[in-house]
């Protein structure tokens, strides 16, 4: 079972939420993630299309998803829309602003949507706002995993409960990917 987490990262700290989701990933037996940075040069859209599931991650900027993951989502539209390719297929989300709320949710909701027009199916977290800093799901998201970071390198930033957000969102997607799979 494959799972694609595809993803910008500005800074660094985008991509550590990013490995944590693939942590969570290969918690789950026979789960496989890989990790594709859309900052690295040609898409792999027959990987995208090979995955029984896709997580999308962005840092959020000025209220909205990067530059570069919107490109990805408007290059998608030849290689992937059009022929459906990832129709059916398990879909979840997760960003990262400076900001502790900084419109994070609007990224999501982008994410959702695009995943919504390919016809995936979209998961979102099942966790209760944590009440500490160092509960996860401190920020409250049930769309996707939230984290913030601070001006700092991504080795302090973002903190340990939102990367154990992130893990546990992407366990979460591993678990019913395998889960709509058996079912199908």
């Amino acid at each position: 079972m494959r799972v694609t987490i595809i993803y910008d990262s500005g800074y660094g700290h985008t991509q550590k939420q990013a490995l944590a989701v693939a942590e969570g990933v290969h918690r789950v037996p026979e789960a496989e993630a890989t990790l594709l940075a859309v900052g690295d040069g040609d898409i792999a859209w027959e990987a995208l299309a090979d995955s029984d599931a896709i997580i999308f991650g962005s840092p959020t900027y000025n209220g909205t998803i990067s530059a570069r993951l919107k490109k990805f989502m408007e290059d998608s539209t030849r290689p992937a829309w059009m022929p459906m390719a990832w129709r059916n297929k398990i879909a979840a989300g997760f960003t990262n602003s400076g900001a502790q709320h900084g419109d994070k949710l609007n990224s999501l909701v982008t994410m959702a949507l695009f995943a919504a027009q390919h016809g995936m199916i979209w998961v979102g977290l099942d966790l209760f706002p944590g009440n500490t800093a160092d509960q996860p799901n401190r920020i409250g998201g049930w769309l996707g995993a939230m984290a913030q970071s601070d001006d700092v390198s991504p080795e302090l930033s973002p903190i340990a409960s939102d990367l154990k957000t992130a893990a546990h969102l992407g366990q979460r997607v591993a678990e019913l990917t395998r889960q709509f799979k058996a079912n199908a």
